[in-house]
């Protein structure tokens, strides 16, 4: 621990703004001396008491609960109080002042102060102190905050699931399948003269493949829960009046973009969130795609490519009513060598002709048909915006992940390769193969925070609220 993580800390823990409640919350290694001096009067374990919280002259600031967790059985794992009172902005305050005021006042028994040391607490320190204290691990801890944080019904449920343990309990499995097989494989090496006869016996290969078919499901299953908290960027492109913003409206469920009959309606970026089974689908409406000599029209055209460029999926959408026109063709085919140029291999582009409803006999359009004006065939665009995602439906055992967990997952899957190279080589390469089962290990540990740095931790809780 660095040296600000052993100081007394408070915050207050509600939102910003006014509620109907408010809470402050005190985080400390011994707090019975500043709940004596607080209420005249020491509180019982885990026990909600309606008290007045006095100022320095005994008038009351507010009347409310007072809840007192001893550690090492509290959230942070030190003794924390809390303080429940009405949720005015300013009430919270004259609790902050008064909490640091007495925490300040010279002790009965001695000249220190009550609670030497009491400070704001910065954003995610109380969640830090329950990581760092064992009362979580890092991967729950950031389930916190994803919960919090949680756009969908399916990603607020994942997010539970992962905090309560659901994501590290598989990961700490696979740590010890990869602590075991370590452990053989050096083993061997004091013995070089039966190192390959133990490590056949021990079925040394056979160890290694579960394991990677393990990680195997485990990616899977993280990948979904990335998808959960992350969603995809999908953006839609194509010429002036195809009918991007009326589509966008229509996946939206709201009048969100511009919709006129004129060309070059839409000169900048509109962006809403949807939901599809759960899934953040983060759709943006760009400006039509043509040459113009319009200066403002211009600024949006480069825009949308820049988005374009960012996106994960693209639906390049059509008029079908120009569907025979050979100036409207050329125009689509200079946009789709142009996304064939700018976009990352691997990001999918998905076809899809609009005003299905203008132009009922047309046939054989490759893609998806529909009508943004009366919905038709919109099921299917969500369906297929869902296979492009990689999204599978919900088996009731997601959790929540991060990127961070899949890049790991990644270098352990990757080391877990070369391990089974080595191991295939036999007595020449058990040295790399230990070496590679070490680094896999290692890469593992840093999802739930067991080998982590000071760097990657300040990052992570810098990112919670004030008093989480």
């Amino acid at each position: 621990m660095l040296p600000r993580h052993h100081d007394p800390v408070l915050a207050i823990a509600t939102a910003p703004g006014r509620g109907a409640v408010g809470i402050v919350r005190i985080s400390a290694r011994q707090l019975s001396p500043f709940v004596q001096a607080f209420f005249g009067r020491s509180l019982p374990p885990r026990e909600a008491l309606y008290l007045p919280f006095s100022d320095a002259d005994g008038i009351a600031i507010d009347r409310g609960l007072a809840i007192y967790f001893p550690g090492p059985n509290s959230f942070t794992g030190e003794d924390v109080l809390e303080l429940q009172a009405h949720g005015g902005p300013v009430v919270l305050q004259l609790l902050l002042a008064r909490c640091l005021q007495v925490a300040a006042q010279v002790g009965a028994t001695s000249n220190l102060p009550v609670l030497p040391g009491l400070r704001l607490a910065t954003a995610g320190e109380f969640s830090e102190r329950a990581f760092l204290n064992d009362k979580i691990d890092l991967a729950q801890a950031e389930a916190i905050a994803d919960l919090i944080d949680a756009s969908t019904e399916a990603a607020a449920r994942s997010a539970a699931q992962s905090l309560s343990g659901a994501f590290s309990k598989e990961v700490h499995a696979l740590l010890a399948a990869l602590t075991h097989l370590r452990m053989l494989v050096e083993a061997t090496l004091d013995f070089p003269e039966e190192e390959i006869d133990f490590l056949q016996k021990a079925d040394a290969a056979g160890q290694l493949e579960r394991i990677q078919s393990s990680l195997k499901e485990l990616f899977a299953k993280a990948s979904q829960g990335a998808l959960l908290r992350e969603g995809i960027q999908v953006v839609i492109a194509g010429q002036p009046n195809a009918g991007k913003s009326s589509l966008l409206n229509a996946l939206a469920g709201a009048e969100l973009a511009i919709v006129t009959p004129i060309a070059g309606t839409t000169r900048d970026r509109v962006q809403e969130t949807i939901q599809i089974e759960g899934v953040p689908i983060h759709v943006i409406d760009t400006a039509g795609l043509r040459e113009s000599e319009d200066v403002v029209e211009k600024i949006g055209i480069s825009r949308a490519w820049e988005a374009i460029a960012a996106a994960d999926v693209v639906l390049f959408l059509h008029d079908l009513t120009r569907a025979t026109q050979t100036d409207y063709l050329s125009g689509d085919a200079v946009i789709a060598q142009t996304l064939q140029a700018k976009l990352p291999t691997g990001v999918p582009v998905i076809e899809v002709w609009n005003k299905a409803d203008a132009a009922p006999n047309s046939q054989g359009q490759a893609g998806i048909t529909l009508s943004a004006k009366t919905g038709s065939g919109l099921d299917a665009l969500r369906q297929a915006l869902l296979q492009a995602a990689g999204w599978r439906p919900a088996s009731g055992g997601n959790f929540i992940a991060r990127e961070r967990h899949i890049q790991a997952l990644r270098r352990v899957e990757h080391h877990c390769e070369l391990a089974a190279d080595h191991l295939a080589a036999h007595a020449q390469s058990l040295d790399l193969l230990a070496e590679e089962l070490r680094l896999a290990q290692g890469a593992l540990g840093e999802i739930t925070g067991e080998f982590s740095s000071d760097d990657l931790l300040g990052v992570i809780f810098s990112q919670f609220c004030i008093g989480k």
